[in-house]
């Protein structure tokens, strides 16, 4: 799934099973395929694969398998069929469910962390390393580093991951209405002292727009914090901690983070941000972009609110919808130091195999093939001959004139086999992206695309080595790390409402001071201590 990455990024996670999911207790409710080659190997393609997925989140839903011509395609020429196991709306409550009636499903799609290692220790998943060298593709495209970040306490290798990547990726930074700024002139917006004098110009001229857009959960604040000093990406903001002198350290006596508060606080009183920066749904961000209503948008996935904002304006009047522009900062931070969005080699999310499933190997099989060149290209571009024909050295394909015709399906598509992207694998689509852009005619350019070729992944930070930093739940760090989070988001809104600068310095030094007492230090040692086991593996001395 390619969404922020305010994991991102969007997005906590759980496991679930729907009532009603027929076959549930068998496994994978069909055909388990078991027939094997000659060299040992599951005859994928050739042998039927059935298996039952679940994806562990609120917001998924599986769009009807075979009902569309990628996964048609599949069935058709790959004999592979999946049962999908909604979740309900209701993932995390259904996670103890599942597990207590003893009824998983055969993959799980979810996040990486806690709730994984909860199910591995319970004895529920596949170790997956007999069948690394049997078939290629996720050796060959996950780094060494990936794959040995991935492994669980026990060295084996239990998860496969989704979005992982060698090569720089992201979504997120800034983006201008395009006609408002002409209109007002084009001033240089390059710095925070830019940002504030044309957000007033803009309150001052467009009484209906909203001057600075920072979506859902006030992302747009968090962009901020990456440009008030060199090498702060956002990630200090998720983990809650600030790595200085070799130990994580306090968010909440960070001066980037203080100053960032202020500054935010100060739009936010002066009416120059959104007013509902924390309550608002992404359906009401996604229609004041496209009504042109925003004159300066922030996201962790601003390339999405670009593309649907600059296509449904320019549908109307072709000057019109938004620009990407280079990360905004404070006047002395350089400018190739600020990271407006991050990337780690192990991507976004996972799947496991679980132990109910008859043929374990043939679903890894299948992801593996997913995962490689011939999938990756299926899942993205559809059925060779219907939109593309042929590809070239690297494995781009030759997009034909019917995917630039018919964009609008294109599109359409692409939302559908977004749901089906279980093993996405962002090393091959970023090194072909390039590729594919410039096989785009005059004026239909893939917007998002374009501007991750411009600005997003030369402004991604890689945040490797701050990953799976994160406590079980019901650990005694784990516990902390929930009472200081609810203290982070608490003061974090007050902080926004505040009514001066040294309102905002107060709260900050209550919410240190409430961390404290929660056990902070306690949950600071543990980070510190699993983020030097993260730079280990990864050779960092």
């Amino acid at each position: 799934m390619n969404v922020s990455n305010g994991k991102s990024a969007l997005l906590a996670a759980a496991l679930g099973l729907a009532v009603a999911a027929a076959g549930c207790d068998k496994g994978d409710g069909g055909d388990t395929g078991r027939s094997d080659n000659a060299e040992g190997k599951f005859a994928f393609g050739e042998t039927p694969l059935s298996f039952s997925f679940y994806g562990s989140y609120d917001w998924y839903t599986m769009q009807p398998w075979g009902g569309d011509m990628a996964t048609k395609w599949i069935k058709d020429n790959k004999k592979v069929n999946v049962t999908a196991i909604p979740s309900g709306g209701a993932a995390a409550q259904k996670l103890n469910t599942m597990i207590a009636a003893d009824e998983l499903p055969d993959v799980i799609f979810t996040e990486r962390g806690p709730d994984v290692e909860r199910l591995r220790k319970a004895g529920k998943l596949v170790a997956l390393d007999p069948y690394l060298e049997k078939y290629p593709n996720l050796k060959k495209w996950a780094s060494s580093a990936a794959i040995g970040l991935l492994r669980s306490e026990d060295g084996k290798l239990y998860q496969f991951p989704n979005w992982y990547t060698k090569l720089p990726t992201g979504n997120g930074g800034y983006i201008v209405n395009k006609k408002i700024y002409k209109e007002l002139g084009s001033p240089k917006l390059e710095t925070f002292d830019d940002l504030y004098a044309y957000l007033k110009k803009v309150k001052e001229s467009y009484p209906n727009v909203v001057p600075f857009e920072v979506t859902i959960a006030g992302q747009g604040i968090d962009v901020l914090y990456s440009g008030f000093a060199a090498d702060h990406p956002t990630q200090f903001l998720s983990q809650l901690a600030v790595p200085q002198g070799g130990q994580l350290t306090s968010l909440f006596v960070d001066p980037v983070y203080k100053e960032t508060m202020q500054f935010a606080s100060r739009l936010y009183r002066e009416k120059l941000m959104t007013q509902d920066a924390l309550t608002q749904t992404l359906d009401q961000v996604r229609e004041k972009v496209t009504a042109g209503r925003v004159a300066v948008a922030a996201a962790f996935n601003v390339t999405d609110l670009g593309k649907r904002g600059t296509v449904a304006l320019m549908a109307k009047d072709a000057e019109a919808g938004y620009s990407i522009i280079w990360p905004l900062r404070k006047e002395a931070v350089d400018k190739n130091k600020v990271w407006a969005t991050g990337y780690d080699v192990l991507g976004w999310n996972v799947n496991v195999i679980t132990t109910r499933a008859k043929n374990p190997e043939g679903i890894f099989a299948y992801l593996d093939w997913l995962t490689g060149e011939e999938g990756q290209r299926l899942i993205n571009f559809g059925p060779e001959g219907t939109y593309w024909q042929g590809v070239d050295e690297l494995g781009t394909p030759k997009l034909k004139k019917e995917y630039f015709d018919h964009s609008e399906e294109v599109a359409r598509l692409l939302g559908v086999w977004d749901t089906f992207t279980w093993a996405g694998n962002s090393s091959f689509l970023s090194g072909i992206n390039d590729r594919v852009m410039q096989q785009y005619p005059p004026g239909k350019e893939d917007w998002g695309a374009a501007a991750q070729s411009a600005v997003t992944r030369k402004t991604s930070y890689n945040v490797t080595e701050f990953i799976n930093l994160d406590p079980a739940p019901d650990s005694e760090e784990g516990i902390i790390a929930q009472r200081v989070q609810d203290i982070y988001a608490e003061a974090r809104a007050k902080m926004l409402y505040a009514k001066s600068d040294d309102e905002v310095s107060v709260l900050l030094d209550k919410a240190n001071k409430d961390a404290n007492q929660a056990g902070y230090a306690k949950l600071l040692k543990y980070k510190t201590d699993k983020w030097r086991e993260n730079l280990k593996k990864m050779g960092a001395k």
